[in-house]
């Protein structure tokens, strides 16, 4: 087991939801490998808790498609496949169009403020080394434009592709080359929002998924 993690604790949450969300949160920041074996005794004694937990959280999983049961070895991470981000990809393109166009209507003055002010601490993070950080400021940036329709459905589902999107937003943001491309997309969004050009939005967004589609591919490809 090489992943550095915790469980979090949640009083208001059932223990089997607690060390779901813990070991999905480990699968999706690539601190649980993909290949790498799921050991019901080993989680339960790393997260002091039941086998049972364990089990029901790693069934859960499964039907998340991170987890593959494989016969007679058990359960590993799911491989990080083209065929699945272009799924995930496809679905978000379409969600984040809706979104940035509702909010060229619905964003507020200061919502369009603290959107540049993220744009600003993403650059900064980009500059850094800390991977985490950036992947943290970019999905920062983006959750500001979900506030901004004031849809709370279309939120649960964005924030849930965008976990989903994780390990994949990883891979994107280690090619430093890419970084310039990156925050002048955020750019074009943030001026397409301030405009509340809701055609040159959807363009932007669009664009930008686009090219973050390739780039992942390429990266993928190229570990193959």
């Amino acid at each position: 087991m090489t992943g550095d993690f915790q469980i979090d604790m949640n009083e208001y949450l059932p223990l089997r939801d607690v060390v779901f969300n813990t070991l999905r949160q480990a699968i999706l920041r690539g601190e649980l490998k993909p290949g790498e074996r799921l050991m019901e005794i080993q989680l339960a004694q790393r997260l002091g808790v039941s086998r049972t937990p364990v089990r029901e959280a790693i069934r859960k999983l499964e039907l998340e498609g991170l987890v593959l049961m494989i016969p007679r070895k058990g359960a590993e991470v799911a491989e990080i496949t083209i065929k699945d981000l272009e799924d995930v990809l496809q679905v978000r393109a379409a969600l984040e169009e809706l979104a940035v166009r509702d909010a060229c209507e619905k964003i507020t003055e200061e919502q369009l403020k603290e959107l540049r002010r993220s744009n600003a601490a993403f650059k900064i993070a980009l500059s850094g080394d800390d991977i985490l950080a950036s992947g943290q400021a970019d999905m920062d940036f983006h959750e500001i434009i979900y506030k901004a329709t004031d849809n709370r459905r279309l939120m649960q589902i964005l924030n849930n592709l965008r976990e989903q999107m994780y390990r994949y937003r990883m891979e994107y943001l280690k090619d430093r080359e890419m970084h310039p491309v990156l925050l002048g997309e955020h750019e074009a969004i943030c001026s397409a929002l301030a405009s509340r050009d809701a055609e040159q939005a959807g363009e932007a967004i669009r664009s930008h998924i686009e090219n973050q589609k390739e780039s992942i591919i390429n990266s993928l490809k190229e570990k193959e």
